[in-house]
């Protein structure tokens, strides 16, 4: 009778349970050894500890305040959308925005004009001088139809998101300012044909849309999914008859191999390559390249970014213009790959290259931005406090055959 009575009340006990579970949220259900199971590294951690023991030999006495900046919000620029009738600064303005492409310090550029002719050393034989003395390489014809505004100095207000007009077309654009440097570097003139790379997700072909230049622009992503990205910034940034027009192609190839779909054919070619954006790894534990999970893919990157820089170089034109450009600090993915690309370009392709000066850009945009200083090839905007863009690499080479 007892045990009869033993079980009766287990009974009612777990029905009771049973019962109260179903008033608790399933998001506030978790088994025991949920906590065990969290990665003790998790991948910020493992990125931050990398940081510290390469950045800290690569910059030197300037690690301390860029780590700081990194691990800081980043400043935003506002890319103002020519096709939008909302795209006015005046707002912007009001609330102390400026245009920092205008803003230029010229009186610090006329100064660089004037500095000597800089000799690099050989890299396997291949020349990377930087020299003045070709006015067509050292001058930056700055397109008058882009305009990013971004807060002063030290103001780490945020913009408010961007609002449609009448058409559905929003007014600006919000990236990292810096990020706007190779696109200006482009140096995009009227009647081009470019090439974008690696596209996705959209920002820097939207910037090179607004020149209202380009004859052709083909943009291009190996990820399917991130081209379905892209389209989606062009549609709610680009008017319909635009990007119905044979003068925009969006494609989902694989982007080393360009050079063999289309060779010597375009008159600029951007490849803005898959990096370890530094400042993802350190902030977003989701989709980090630091997981152990993706270490072959993070240790493949220089030779990925390698593959599809001579691809671009190998579909430009001759005389035509290259531009890389990456998100991270890294020397081994940025100086490193350029010095092999002019390199092999030269020793298996027959391709000669030069690497233009862009100094002159250090000094016009100096009141923005903060530069590293005395890169060997390129330049590079370094995180600060007070002017928190970046990290952006960019290097421009010419292709004289």
């Amino acid at each position: 009778m007892m045990a009869l009575l033993m079980d009766t009340r287990l009974s009612y006990i777990l029905r009771r349970v049973k019962d109260l579970r179903c008033f608790t949220p399933r998001r506030n259900r978790m088994k025991e050894k949920w906590a065990t199971t969290r990665p003790k590294h998790p991948p910020t951690t493992l990125a931050l500890q990398h940081f510290d023991s390469t950045y800290s030999v690569q910059l030197g006495q300037l690690w301390p305040s860029v780590r700081a900046a990194l691990l800081s919000e980043r400043k935003y620029g506002a890319l103002l959308n020519h096709f939008s009738h909302d795209a006015s600064p005046a707002d912007l303005e009001a609330q102390g925005c400026r245009d920092f492409i205008t803003d230029t310090d010229t009186q610090a550029q006329l100064c660089s004009e004037q500095e000597p002719e800089v000799r690099l050393e050989e890299e396997d034989g291949v020349s990377l001088k930087k020299s003045h003395a070709d006015q067509q390489l050292s001058s930056l014809r700055l397109s008058p139809n882009i305009k990013c505004l971004v807060f002063p100095r030290g103001n780490i207000t945020r913009f408010k998101p961007a609002k449609p007009d009448m058409l559905g077309y929003l007014g600006y654009y919000l990236m990292d300012a810096a990020s706007m440097l190779p696109c200006l570097v482009l140096d995009v003139q009227e009647g081009h044909s470019v090439l974008d790379l690696c596209a996705a997700p959209g920002g820097k072909a939207l910037a090179l849309l607004q020149t209202q230049s380009i004859d052709f622009l083909c943009v291009n992503d190996t990820s399917v999914s991130r081209t379905t990205r892209l389209k989606r910034v062009f549609h709610s940034y680009v008017p319909k008859q635009l990007l119905s027009k044979q003068k925009l192609r969006i494609t989902s190839f694989d982007g080393t191999k360009w050079g063999e779909i289309e060779r010597d054919t375009f008159d600029r070619v951007l490849v803005d390559v898959p990096c370890t954006t530094d400042r993802h790894s350190l902030i977003e534990d989701d989709n980090n390249i630091f997981s152990k999970s993706r270490t072959g893919e993070r240790r493949g990157l220089p030779q990925l970014q390698l593959e599809l820089l001579l691809a671009g170089i190998e579909a430009a034109c001759p005389g035509g213009e290259i531009v890389y450009s990456t998100c991270t600090l890294s020397q081994v993915q940025n100086q490193s790959v350029v010095e092999q690309a002019v390199s092999l370009a030269l020793e298996d392709r027959g391709i000669q290259l030069q690497v233009v000066d862009l100094r002159p850009l250090t000094h016009m945009f100096r009141k923005t931005f903060h530069f590293a200083p005395d890169l060997h090839v390129g330049e590079m905007v370094i995180p600060h406090l007070a002017a928190n863009f970046g990290p952006i690499y960019m290097c421009k080479l010419k292709r004289l055959t």
